[in-house]
Formats: structure tokens, sequence, C-alpha cells
């Protein structure tokens, strides 16, 4: 395996983190990756999408995000360096030759995205972490460019710790596992911006019992409880800000609003914006991607709401202005009732296929037992005195009640004139009566006809 090096700069450049300190740029080719027109897009990418339109704060961008995993990446693999350097190939320590390469891959995990990463992704068919070795490998790019002055064969090796084919498990579980470099940045830095606290951890801690093993990084003994606040920090930061329901209500309006675009454009009957034509035509370009950005999409949407198709006019409208859907708690029993309740919101006046959406959001707070596929996940193992290894769930009854479990819920989405009679639409008062008849404290139920026996 080639040692990568890039000379170290004559004076080291910082950055002022708001939640990491200060980050240390101290080689040339990490300034160089920052100073790219690849990276430098990463300002105009917001990293929580829609999320501003319930927590105000939460206009940070994939630029500090991408910058703050970097710095964490630093810091462990200077931290194993000092303390658990590799005496002998394959003594399941840490080779320092590996710290340009972790570092660069975390700055660079997430160069990929697009704006609104997710709807974008679902829509266009794109894959973020595909692109994102698109860029780094792309002779054209100043990103790769940066990186061949470390060697030619350097952009390759980043981009296969990204796609998780790095032949070193300690690289690659730094920067993607349940316990790594991207993760403890987001959730603290998604907790800062959105003001939610209970999205904290004790990352100093976490930091002190951090060590690396033969096929991965685990933790020490005495930091189990660490670790254990970290998973719960994860688990309700998803519940309360990722999958809050106004959040996914703009998701919902964003994504019909890009499929009303679509269908409009391939009929030729909707003016958009150069960059945006080539991904409503399906023939993009990886230059094409590169100039995609939450203002070009923005931009468009302001266009759309003089639109003269109503449909595109109303969802650009209610997504700039934010105007969200309204929604109700479904399971397996109730969704019986959603054609019915589509037919009510169709003689109001609504296209059912633009107003109306069923959204699932679950997520695995912790997986100990999905080694491989998709959403494979590596287990989090506790280090013993005996240098012994314990997976954590074994050791913490609070991870061993949330691991392997699915945690959320799956909900309809509506127009809010179906819940009052306010003034964005008329409807009948049959329609209106009718469709509250399902409604109960957020969730739709079937009405329950009492039996004969209880007339």
């Amino acid at each position: 395996m080639p040692k990568f090096t890039s000379p170290k700069l004559a004076r080291e450049v910082v950055v002022r983190d708001p939640v990491h300190g200060y980050i240390h740029l101290e080689t040339q080719v990490v300034l160089d990756v920052v100073r790219s027109k690849e990276f430098q897009r990463m300002r105009r990418i917001k990293q929580l999408g829609p999320t501003a339109f319930v927590f105000p704060g939460a206009t940070h961008t994939r630029f500090e995000h991408n910058l703050g995993v970097y710095e964490l990446a630093r810091r462990i693999s200077n931290l194993f360096t000092d303390k658990y350097p590799s005496q002998v190939p394959g003594d399941g320590l840490w080779n320092s030759d590996e710290n340009l390469l972790v570092q660069c891959a975390g700055l660079l995990h997430d160069i990929g995205h697009g704006p609104y990463s997710h709807t974008f992704e679902h829509l266009f068919g794109t894959n973020h972490e595909k692109i994102g070795q698109m860029i780094i490998t792309d002779p054209s790019t100043e990103v790769n460019q940066a990186l061949r002055q470390v060697s030619p064969s350097f952009p390759e090796a980043v981009a296969s710790v990204i796609a998780k084919t790095y032949n070193n498990p300690q690289v690659v579980k730094m920067i993607s596992s349940q316990a790594d470099a991207d993760r403890m940045d987001y959730l603290l830095r998604d907790a800062y911006f959105t003001g939610a606290s209970y999205g904290e951890f004790d990352l100093d801690r976490v930091f002190r019992v951090i060590r690396p093993y033969k096929d991965g990084i685990c933790f020490t003994a005495n930091g189990m409880h660490a670790v254990e606040d970290y998973i719960v920090s994860r688990y309700q930061m998803y519940q309360q800000i990722y999958y809050h329901r106004v959040n996914r209500s703009m998701e919902v309006i964003l994504h019909h609003l890009l499929e009303r675009a679509q269908l409009l454009y391939q009929k030729g009957e909707l003016e958009v914006t150069p960059s945006l034509a080539h991904f409503l035509a399906g023939d993009w370009t990886l230059d094409d991607y590169l100039k995609m950005d939450d203002g070009v999409m923005e931009t468009n949407f302001s266009m759309w709401t003089q639109s003269k198709d109503p449909i595109l006019a109303d969802l650009a409208s209610r997504y700039l202005f934010r105007k969200p859907l309204a929604s109700v708690k479904i399971d397996e029993e109730s969704k019986g009732l959603i054609p019915k309740l589509k037919r009510l919101i169709k003689q109001a006046g609504f296209n059912p296929d633009y107003y109306t959406d069923v959204n699932s959001a679950y997520d695995e707070p912790y997986d100990a037992y999905k080694p491989t596929g998709k959403n494979a996940n590596s287990q989090i193992e506790i280090m013993q005195d005996d240098g012994s290894l314990i997976e954590l769930s074994h050791l913490s009854p609070l991870v061993k009640a949330l691991n392997g479990t699915l945690q959320g819920d799956e909900r309809f989405f509506f127009p809010t004139a179906m819940l009052s009679r306010g003034d964005e639409t008329q409807l009948f008062d049959a329609i209106y009566e009718e469709f509250q008849k399902y409604i109960k404290n957020g969730s739709l139920h079937y009405l329950r006809r009492p039996s004969k026996k209880n007339k």
C-alpha cells in the first residue's frame, strides 16, 4: 500500500466553527480541495433541506458539515497515531500512513450531494455517493486535480473509502459505520443549528475511549455510557427533527412540485433555467449536476409561482411560502380508508395525485445484526480489559431495547382545508363533515358501527 503524503502548510489555516471550535487545515491537498469550485458549491446546498421551515436556524450547509467530518477524522487519526501506533503489520493498531487518506475521505464524503438531496435523488434517479465518486475521479474536476498532486492513485483511493471497498476496515468505518465521524458531526451540528439540545452527546468522552482494532474501531469499557448516550441522541434527533411531520409535509410538496414540473416540461409547457432543464429531460451530465444548488431550484420555484398551470403555481407558492399539508398517522387497517378520503378530496377541488401522499419515516436507532445488504451496519464493539470485544447491546439494557427496532410512523398527507373551513377553499359542508368523521386524535380511524346487541 502506497504512503500518501502532502506538504504541510508553512502556516496552518484555521476555520472558526461553532460546533468544533477550530477546524485545522494542515496540508496543501486539504486546502486545495476546500478551495476547489466543486467543494465551494457545497456552500449553496443546505444540510437539512426543508427542515428550516420547522427549525428556522437549520440553514447550515453541506460545506461546513464536510469540514466538520474532516476535522473529526483528523482528530481521531491523530489520536490513534499518538496512542495506538502500529508496531508490526496486522497487529490491529493504527497505521499513520492512512491519516491523509481518511482525512480527505471525510472532507469529500458528501461532495456528491445535490439540492434537497433525497427528494432530488428519488425523482431524478441520482445517487450522491456514486456522483461523489465521479467528482473525485473525473480528471476534469478541480477536486481530482488537487488530489492527484498527492499521487495519481490517490483519487481512486479516496473514492474507494467512500464506496466502502477500501481494504482497511478501520479507515472505512471511521467515515461510515454506526459510530463514525459523519454521524458524530451531523448530530452535533444539526442539534446546534436546530436548537435541539437532546441531539448533543459527550464528544470529548467518546474521543477518550475510542480506539482501533483489527476489523475496525471500538470503544473501551469505561466509556460505554458515552457511546450509549450517542445512540440515544441519534434516536431522539430522528424522531424529533428529521421525521418531524411538517418537515415531511414540505418534502411531499417539493416532490409533487418537481413531478408536475417534469410533466409540463416534457410536454413543452414549462420555462425553466438551463441547468434544471437537463434533469427534467433526463439527459444530464456531471457538469449539469455541478451547476445545481438550492439557489437554482428556488429561482425556478419563484418563476413557477406565475405559471399558467394552476397546480404548479400553487405548489410552488406552498413550498416557497411555507404552507404545509396536514397529515394523520395511519396503520395497516386504516390504510383501507385512503381511497375514500382521496375521493372526498377530489370532490373538494384538489387533484389527489398532487395534494395527497403516503409517507413512511422509520429509523433503526441501532442494529447489531445486519452485517450485509443495502442498509448494512457494523455493530459497535466494547473492548474489555482483557482485549475481548462485546457488542454494545449485550452490555447496555437501553441500547438492547432499541436494537433492531423500527421507530417512526406512516402518515397520510392532505390539504389543510379538509380540516377547517378556512379561506383557502370553499368546501361543501357534506364533504367536509364526511372527511372529519375519520380523523381522531391525529390518526385515521374506521367508523365503528355499534353491534345490534348494544343498540
